[in-house]
């Protein structure tokens, strides 16, 4: 039931306060202001005091006055319009679209905090999605249906990364279901240029067809930002859900959403925990990453690769620590390797994929797949124990086995970690590189290898690289 009321008892900033509410208001609960100039602002219900009720208004409280100001609650959350006409579309944080193309009509209007999935109706991640990166695709596997953060900095090149992954990735080629792949891509908080550079990259490469877009600029209201990825989660959650397609979501930047919330918990003058967050930090965050999965009887899946900038590169920082106790892993990035022009700058020791062991092998991937993950990663540990002698005793004093733990180690950072700018790399290749480098080193060095594995694919006659 639409619910109507005249006046505001108070203006604060984004936000008004109405008193003498009679009737059942909600928390969450959309609301449009009327001006004297004819103009609708949107706002949603923040907090309820008695008769009181506390509206946030998206476009600020410009020309809101306290007499004639015309407040209509609508009587349910905020909720947006489905159809299959969305993707290749554009939208604004709150999806309303911003592409010149008019609006989506459809019958369906979903609201955008989703519907609580019972564990139980879960399906356990499986099968890999190719990014065209092998340091990813090899060594930090991402399993449709995973939800695996991509930890940068400020200043790094992340986006170009989003970017990257958007062109490029796919699902297995043998599957008859490739082409019901999607891509849901937000931007939260970005700067103008960056939201433009992301639209011009993926209408250049034609990619947008397949993917629906959610800028949110930083010149836009807090909640805005706040509300950017639920909307862009139940968009793909109708398209996984409803049409059965293999949903990649990329959220970026989530250190841009954490810091709203926290401006947002301040507007109400919450008590904050850990650096001025507020203390529901985690259960938010929870909210948004736990959307992602596969659920039994449901052809579809989504998979969530959010991007956070980690303030002062500290992984101890609430965003990234919260964010790593709820999702699946991690991706580094490292500012050492970036710093090379090494890129993507993948840090492979600090990155993890958690299901990765039960998306690899010889079912959906390769037989050798995870004996050679496991020895990049030993092998290239081990040069860095050696880097550190070397640079106490020189490198001419090290010993033969070593020298060519140094020369794996060269040859793995611009060979194998560091991709042209449109390189994409098939799995196959990515591992048959993977297998040219181990075999710089001895048999006898690669322990991690069963001898079956390391004698078919063994490179003997290796050619210089």
């Amino acid at each position: 039931m639409i619910i109507e009321y005249r006046g505001v008892q108070s203006i604060n900033g984004p936000l008004i306060a109405v008193s003498g509410i009679k009737d059942k208001i909600s928390y969450g609960e959309m609301a449009q202001i009327y001006l004297d100039s004819g103009q609708i602002k949107t706002g949603r219900v923040i907090q309820i005091d008695g008769d009181i009720a506390v509206i946030q208004v998206f476009e600020g409280t410009k020309l809101v006055s306290l007499k004639n100001t015309g407040i209509r609650f609508a009587g349910e959350s905020m909720r947006i319009t489905l159809s299959e006409e969305i993707l290749g579309r554009v939208f604004n944080g709150i999806c309303r679209p911003i592409d010149g193309l008019g609006e989506v009509f459809g019958n369906l209007r979903r609201d955008i905090n989703g519907q609580v999935i019972n564990p139980v109706s879960r399906t356990y991640p499986r099968n890999y999605i190719n990014t065209g990166i092998s340091s990813i695709d090899v060594l930090s596997t991402l399993i449709r249906g995973q939800k695996l953060p991509i930890f940068s900095g400020s200043g790094m090149k992340h986006n170009e990364l989003a970017v990257r992954i958007v062109n490029q990735s796919k699902i297995q080629e043998y599957e008859s279901e490739e082409n019901n792949f999607a891509i849901v891509f937000a931007a939260i908080g970005v700067k103008k240029d960056v939201a433009s550079y992301f639209e011009q990259e993926f209408r250049k490469s034609a990619i947008i067809e397949k993917v629906v877009m959610f800028i949110n600029t930083s010149d836009d209201s807090v909640m805005e930002r706040i509300l950017t990825p639920r909307c862009a989660l139940t968009v793909a959650e109708y398209l996984a859900f409803d049409l059965g397609m293999h949903v990649l979501v990329i959220l970026t930047d989530m250190t841009s959403y954490c810091e709203a919330l926290r401006e947002y918990s301040s507007s109400k003058e919450e008590i904050p925990s850990r650096k001025g967050y507020p203390g529901y930090l985690y259960s938010d965050l929870s909210s948004i990453y736990e959307r992602a999965g596969i659920l039994k009887n449901k052809p579809g899946s989504i998979t969530q690769l959010p991007i956070l900038t980690m303030p002062n590169d500290d992984i101890t920082h609430p965003i990234p620590d919260l964010t790593g106790y709820i999702t699946e892993g991690q991706i580094v990035l490292s500012r050492d390797l970036e710093s090379k022009s090494i890129g993507p700058a993948v840090s492979v020791l600090a990155s993890l994929s958690r299901l990765m062991k039960d998306g690899i092998g010889e079912e959906f991937t390769r037989e050798d797949h995870s004996s050679i993950s496991n020895q990049l990663f030993s092998s290239y540990s081990k040069v860095q124990e050696i880097r550190s002698l070397a640079s106490i005793i020189g490198k001419e004093d090290l010993a033969k086995t070593d020298k060519l733990y140094l020369e794996f180690g060269r040859l793995f950072e611009e060979k194998f970690i560091k991709q042209g700018e449109n390189e994409s790399r098939t799995m196959e290749e990515s591992l048959d590189l993977g297998w040219k480098l181990v075999s710089i080193l001895p048999k006898s060095e690669l322990e991690r290898i069963d001898s079956k594995i390391l004698d078919k694919y063994y490179v003997n006659n290796l050619e210089q690289m």
